[in-house]
Order: structure tokens, then C-alpha cells, then sequence
């Protein structure tokens, strides 16, 4: 028994049918077929039934299967510490991101990662916090980046940059002209949220802190960015956005707020005994790094489209 019969395996198990399987191992149909009864012969057990027109998984072959799986992924894994080992910056890193952040803070990075680590394969995952933090937990995924404070028992967490809130309203609403806008403003306003789950919703609230005196549209959620700017810009009422989230449109007004400006806190976590620290580090650092540029780039650019509208 070799690892490439158990590969042979688990095709059957998937395609259940020997020639698609072989083909795609690679193989032909009678080698993969007496390959995969040697190691029945093996094991002392039979794996699969095999039937002119279907091929079924045996009970035993179940179990095995299933064990057949952990040792093809163990045997990866092994190869990819040995490769981290010889360069710890030439490795495949799966990261997660939250929906209210994934899409507009890798335009500003990725090309950063393909020219300070070009070896770097990276996998890119969009979920709720939620989501992602089970997944990160149960090894699915390398690296997660969302709002902080978060449970990061097991994990590293470092933060990579503070992002402000702004107020966006339609041209039309009340508050558009005025000069300094505080929290207290958005009393007894619409403000249109994403649907439960999104951390962003939960922001938006404990930024406020005034749950009582918000009145909710509750016949309105949106579940992306996108719809929530588009039930703003027709006029059904008014929401807050991170700064990189905010763009430029004729029916809408990005108004930033007076001292304290609300804002939230951008982390990076990982698991501490991650084979792949050193990439999260880099990554978590060069991330630092760049975005306080970016951001304070962005509030020049809504300054000067604020004087142009004027």
C-alpha cells in the first residue's frame, strides 16, 4: 500500500466510476482497477460493490476512506512545511476577510503583496465573523482580517489600522448643509443597516450608542455595501460607512463627523502555532504600513470632491 493507491481511492470514492476516476489520476482503467484490488487485498477488506453500471462504497470502505483522507492531507501538509522551511515567504496562505472590507481594502494591497512577496499564493475568502473565525479555528483557513474586538483565544491578533465612519445621506436629507455633525444628529433618523450577522450592523449601533433613539427601517435590510449605497441614494434613508467603503455618487453626500470621530478597529489573527507566522507577520506589517497613507489619501480626495460640488 502506497500513498498514490490511497489517491487511486478516494477518486473512485468521488467519481464513483473507474474511468473517470482514472482519468483523473492520470491512469488507465485496469491499472487503477488492480491497484485498487490489491489494496483491498491489503487491508483484508472489501471496498467498494462493483456493479456493470454503478460502483458502491462498502461500509468498511467508508471509514476508510474517510482515514484515507486525513493521511493524504497530513502528507501535504508535511511537504509544505518542508518548503516553508527553505523559504518561509514562498507558501500558499488562505485568508479570510469580512464582506464590509475584503473588496475595498485589497484593491490597496494586492499589488503591495505581488511585489514585496511574490512567492506568496493567496487564497482569498469572503464570511462573517462569525464564519470565519470556526474556519480559521478549525484550520480551513491561515489567516483571517476583521473588526476588532473579537474572541481570539489560541490566536495572535494584531491591529493593523483604526478606519472612520462616515454619515451617508442623500442630497435631499436635513443634515447635508450642516456645518459640524455630531452623533446626537442622527436621533430619531432612518438609518438603514445590513441584515443580522454582519459585524458591520453591530458597529454601526455600538458606534451610536443611542439604540433606543434609532429608528430603524425595518422593511429595509441589505446584505452587501453595494445595496445598502443604493437604498441611501433613493432616499429611503440614511447609514454610516467605513472610509475605504465610501464612493463618489450624484444622489449621495459622504459627511464625515466632528471630534470624537467614531471609527472602527482592523485586525489581523492567526493561530500561534501557525507554520505560517512569518507570512501573516509580513503581511500584518506591511498592511500597517501602508494603509494610514491610503486612508488619510481618501478623506483628500472627499475634501476635494466635497469643494467641487460646492
Amino acid at each position: 500500500m502506497n500513498l498514490k493507491d490511497l489517491k487511486y481511492l478516494l477518486a473512485l470514492a468521488e467519481y464513483r466510476h473507474f474511468g473517470k476516476a482514472a482519468k483523473a489520476c492520470s491512469v488507465s482503467q485496469p491499472t487503477l482497477s488492480i491497484q485498487l484490488k490489491k489494496l483491498e487485498q491489503a487491508l483484508g477488506v472489501q471496498l467498494f460493490e462493483r456493479g456493470q453500471k454503478r460502483v458502491l462504497i462498502t461500509a468498511s470502505g467508508l471509514s476508510i476512506i474517510e482515514q484515507a483522507k486525513h493521511v493524504l492531507s497530513a502528507m501535504n501538509e508535511l511537504k509544505r512545511l518542508a518548503k516553508l522551511a527553505k523559504d518561509p515567504f514562498s507558501a500558499e496562505l488562505r485568508l479570510g476577510l469580512i464582506p464590509s472590507l475584503g473588496p475595498y481594502l485589497l484593491p490597496h494591497i494586492l499589488p503591495l503583496i505581488k511585489q514585496q512577496l511574490p512567492k506568496l499564493v493567496l487564497y482569498l475568502y469572503e464570511d462573517k465573523t462569525e464564519i470565519l473565525l470556526t474556519q480559521l479555528n478549525q484550520g480551513n483557513l491561515d489567516a483571517i482580517i476583521l473588526a476588532l474586538p473579537v474572541d481570539h483565544k489560541g490566536m495572535t491578533v494584531q491591529t493593523l489600522f483604526k478606519e472612520p465612519f462616515f454619515l451617508v445621506m442623500p442630497v435631499s436629507h436635513l443634515l447635508h448643509h450642516k456645518k459640524e455633525l455630531h452623533l446626537k444628529d442622527l436621533n430619531h433618523a432612518n438609518l438603514l443597516l445590513l441584515e443580522e450577522g454582519h459585524c458591520l450592523r453591530d458597529q454601526a449601533l455600538e458606534v451610536c450608542r443611542k439604540k433606543n433613539n434609532l429608528k430603524e427601517k425595518t422593511n429595509y435590510r441589505a446584505t452587501s455595501l453595494e445595496t445598502l449605497r443604493n437604498m441611501v441614494a433613493s432616499g429611503a434613508g440614511i447609514t454610516l460607512l467605513p472610509l475605504l467603503a465610501l464612493e463618489e455618487h450624484p444622489l449621495i453626500v459622504n459627511k464625515p463627523f466632528s471630534a470624537p470621530v467614531p471609527e472602527r478597529k482592523i485586525g489581523i489573527l492567526w493561530r500561534k502555532d501557525s507554520a505560517l507566522e512569518p507570512c501573516c507577520k509580513k503581511l500584518a506589517t506591511l498592511i500597517e504600513n501602508t494603509l494610514p497613507d491610503v486612508l488619510a489619501d481618501l478623506e483628500k480626495q472627499l475634501k476635494s470632491a466635497k469643494t467641487r460640488r460646492a
